[in-house]
């Protein structure tokens, strides 16, 4: 059995955690809107046509914010054609994912619908084929109370109040070959600095997302964050950080040590961001945006055979494994371990595409990666203790040498702890310590354990189940010391309160 220690001092914190770290995503894309979240007429849906079945996950998930509409598909959008009569909206070929959009569910209906799912708007302009003067519009729309053209026509629309967004993005990956009115960093810097720019006149209090590079892995990473920056870095408040992961070499043990990656791919981009305000001499923080994060590649073969000018097609419906949902709890535990910088992430997706809820006709089940999900996301508000890790490691190809344990402790604003882990070793449980003296009169609550034999375990609609979090940890607390046994290729949960 492998022996680990993580090493804790109550008074050092990385920072409060953005509770919109635990966002996600809805994008006009395969069956996330048509079949997802919305389906007029089945006995699963209220009047309005929204499923009430996936609300109910989406409510337990606790999401604070969802970025809408895309995605790649906001490049090609106008967002006029998605409000209004419905019976006068127009069906477009939608040409970042080759399928027809109907624009029966707009703008509107996403409002009522993320009232109704408790959650925020984070709302993204086009600026592929359109720019400052829609944007500017668009703002209108959705936050002016009234008196102005585009408010009332958003009254006349039968929607009285405001949606008042307060978070907005300035395009999509727009560095990416594969996006409508791809820029250079220059072209995309002078656009987003000066759509901003309007849009902040207009409501000042909005917060702003720039785009960074598509992929860590872009040829454009770095200069694209610097270029960018040096243009729109007094408008802007986040820069965007997009990453999947995959395992099509059939590697696990290469597979989970990808958290590795993402450390580092956060630590790169903060220090981009700081170079430029020490190049600009300000006093302002960029912080980050990671609005795009999964484990996404078991779909991509199916999608190749997708008739093209479709209606909602099952489109990137990647069905999760066991592996997968470990090391969807290693990306939470490493955006956790950065929350003085990530101040906002959204799991792309959230409802049938690459996502933890899927949908028929006849229900919604959860899929592996929703438990690790939604216990970060309930238990892991508060504050992130400075976490060092003393585990054994292992060798990997692409990311050298990686510490079997991946872990994070957060002080809940309730004043309990939370300690998230993952033991990535394949053969062995790990003996974990901690001394907790500091917290005086802590017990263990409960220790939630996802683990399974098989690493491609799935969950699907007939047996919804074989992934399932099971409240059987080994931990205990005696004088002040937390022990606790990790079983192997497992994620955990370690709750502690007071007596």
């Amino acid at each position: 059995m492998k022996q680990a220690k993580l090493h804790i001092d109550r008074h050092f914190q990385v920072g409060e955690v953005d509770k919109r770290i635990f966002g996600s995503f809805i994008e006009h894309l395969g069956r996330a809107v048509y079949g997802g979240i919305y389906q007029p007429g089945s006995p699963l849906s209220d009047k309005e046509g929204m499923r009430k079945d996936v609300m109910e996950l989406v409510r337990q998930l606790q999401v604070p914010v969802v970025r809408y509409p895309g995605g790649n598909f906001v490049s090609c959008f106008h967002w006029e054609d998605s409000v209004g009569p419905k019976e006068l909206r127009p069906a477009r070929p939608e040409l970042a994912w080759f399928a027809i959009e109907t624009n029966e569910f707009g703008l509107n209906e996403f409002a009522d619908w993320a009232k109704k799912a408790e959650t925020e708007i984070m709302m993204a302009v086009n600026l592929g084929t359109r720019g400052v003067d829609d944007a500017k519009n668009l703002l209108e729309y959705c936050n002016l109370p009234k008196g102005t053209y585009y408010s009332d026509l958003r009254r006349s629309h039968g929607v009285e109040q405001p949606h008042d967004i307060k978070l907005w993005c300035l395009g999509n990956e727009m560095d990416g070959p594969w996006e409508i009115g791809r820029k250079t960093p220059y072209e995309y810097g002078r656009l987003a600095a000066e759509t901003g720019r309007v849009m902040k006149m207009m409501c000042p209090e909005i917060e702003l997302v720039a785009c960074g590079s598509s992929l860590w892995t872009m040829p454009t990473f770095g200069v694209w964050e610097s270029d960018v920056l040096k243009e729109c870095y007094d408008v802007v408040d986040y820069i965007s950080m997009h990453q999947y992961y995959d395992n099509y070499d059939n590697d696990t043990a290469e597979f989970l040590a990808n958290s590795t990656a993402m450390d580092r791919f956060i630590s790169q981009v903060v220090s981009l961001c700081d170079a430029e305000q020490a190049k600009q001499r300000s006093s302002k923080k960029i912080n980050l945006s990671f609005d795009e994060w999964n484990v996404w590649y078991h779909s991509k073969e199916a999608d190749k055979k997708i008739e093209r000018w479709t209606k909602a097609p099952r489109q990137l419906e990647d069905i999760y494994n066991f592996e997968d949902a470990l090391l969807v709890g290693e990306m939470l535990i490493t955006m956790l371990r950065h929350a003085d910088r990530v101040k906002i992430a959204c799991l792309a997706q959230l409802v049938n595409v690459i996502a933890p809820i899927m949908t028929s006709d006849k229900g919604a089940w959860r899929q592996t990666i929703y438990y690790p999900y939604y216990y970060t996301s309930v238990y892991g508000r508060g504050r992130v203790l400075q976490t060092l890790v003393d585990s054994p490691l292992y060798t990997t190809k692409n990311n050298g040498d990686v510490p079997y344990l991946d872990a994070v402790m957060v002080e809940c604003d309730d004043g309990s702890l939370s300690l998230f882990a993952v033991n990535k070793s394949l053969e062995d449980d790990i003996t974990l310590s901690c001394d907790l003296r500091q917290y005086e009169g802590f017990r263990v609550e409960r220790h939630i354990v996802l683990d399974h034999d098989d690493m491609k375990a799935e969950n699907t609609e007939e047996h919804p189940d074989t992934v399932a979090p099971k409240s059987n940890g080994a931990s205990s607390m005696e004088n002040g010391h937390l022990s606790a046994v990790l079983k192997k290729h497992s994620w955990n949960m370690i709750r502690m309160t007071i007596d």
